[in-house]
C-alpha cells in the first residue's frame, strides 16, 4: 500500500451499509407473506465457486433472505441441470436463480444460462436482460457492473461528461460496464487484447475500469492525475516463499496507481463485495414484484 492521498472506495463498508438497507425491504415482503429467496446451483467442486458460494449464502441470511441450495456433481449433464433450472423457475417461492460459473466442462452454459426465467435471472445474464440494458430500460443489471457504478457514486465522481476507459469486453462486466457509463453520459471507450496502443488510452481516462483478469497489467504511471480506477481483477500470485499463500491482486497495480488516482478501489475488498449486495438487491427487488 502506499502513502497516497487516493481516496479508497471501500466496498466492504458501502456493501455493509447496503445490506443493512435491505433489511427493511425484506421485512415489508415478509408482512405481505413474501419471503425473498435466491436458489443457488453450484455444478462441481471448484474451490473459489465454492467459497464465492458460502460468502453469498451467508451475506443473504444477514439480510433475512431465504437460501435454497443445489449441489450437483461435476459430471451432471446439461439436461439434467436444465432440468433442475425448469423446477426453480415454476417454484413461486424462488424469487432468484444464480447458476454459479464457470460451470465444468462439457456443459452448454449458454443454453443453461438462458433456460433461466428472465424474471428470476438476478444476475443479470439472460440474453432478454442483457438486451433491456442496451435499450436504457433495464429489468436486472449483472451485479459486478451495478457495484462498479455504486463505487463510482462513492467516489463523488459523475461520469457525466468524463472520458471513461472499460479494459475488457467480457458480456459479464465489459459489455454491461459500458453500457452503464454510457447511459451515464459519459464517452466511452472499450479496450482489449487487440488495443494497439493501451498506455495512450489509459493516459486520457478520467474513470478506469480494469476487468480483464491480468494481475498488475496496469502500472499507476499510465494512470490520468485525478483519475478514478475501478478495478474490478482479482488474481491470485504465486507464494513468493513456499508453503505460503499467494497474494491477491487486481489487474492495475495498486500502490502506483493510488499515487496519481483521486479514487481506486482496493482488491480484495473493492469490487467483490460489491457484487455481492448488488446480487441479494436484485433478489428483493424481484420478491417485490411478486
Amino acid at each position: 500500500m502506499s502513502d497516497s492521498t487516493a481516496k479508497i472506495l471501500d466496498g466492504k463498508a458501502l456493501s455493509k451499509h447496503l445490506i443493512g438497507e435491505l433489511k427493511e425491504r425484506v421485512l415489508a415482503c415478509v408482512e405481505r407473506g413474501v419471503t425473498p429467496c435466491l436458489a443457488v446451483v453450484l455444478v462441481g467442486e471448484d474451490p473459489a465457486s465454492k467459497v464465492y458460494v458460502r460468502s453469498k449464502e451467508r451475506k443473504a441470511a444477514k439480510a433475512g433472505i431465504a437460501t435454497k441450495d443445489h449441489r450437483m456433481s461435476a459430471d451432471t449433464s446439461t439436461e439434467t441441470l436444465l432440468g433442475v433450472i425448469a423446477e426453480l423457475n415454476a417454484d413461486p417461492a424462488v424469487h432468484g436463480i444464480l447458476v454459479q460459473l464457470p460451470l465444468p466442462e462439457g456443459i452448454d452454459e449458454q443454453r443453461v444460462l438462458a433456460a433461466v426465467d428472465p424474471a428470476k435471472d438476478v444476475d443479470g445474464f439472460h440474453p432478454d436482460n442483457l438486451g433491456l440494458l442496451m435499450l436504457g430500460r433495464p429489468r436486472f443489471v449483472a451485479c459486478t457492473p451495478q457495484g462498479c457504478m455504486r463505487l463510482l457514486a462513492e467516489s463523488g465522481v459523475s461520469p457525466e461528461g468524463k472520458r471513461a476507459l472499460v479494459i475488457g469486453r467480457s458480456t459479464i462486466v465489459g459489455k454491461p460496464v459500458a453500457q452503464l457509463l454510457v447511459q451515464a453520459n459519459a464517452t466511452v471507450t472499450v479496450a482489449h487484447s487487440r488495443t494497439r496502443d493501451l498506455e495512450a488510452e489509459v493516459r486520457q481516462a478520467d474513470i478506469v475500469v480494469a476487468a480483464v483478469g491480468r494481475p498488475e497489467m496496469v502500472p499507476g504511471a499510465w494512470i490520468k492525475p485525478g483519475a478514478v480506477v475501478i478495478d474490478v481483477g482479482i488474481n491470485r500470485l504465486e507464494p513468493e516463499q513456499p508453503g505460503a499463500k499467494g497474494r491477491l491482486v487486481g489487474d492495475v497495480h495498486y500502490a502506483s496507481a493510488a499515487e496519481q488516482a483521486a479514487a481506486i478501489t482496493p482488491v480484495p475488498g473493492g469490487v467483490g463485495p460489491m457484487t455481492i449486495a448488488c446480487l441479494l438487491a436484485n433478489v428483493v427487488e424481484a420478491a417485490e414484484r411478486v
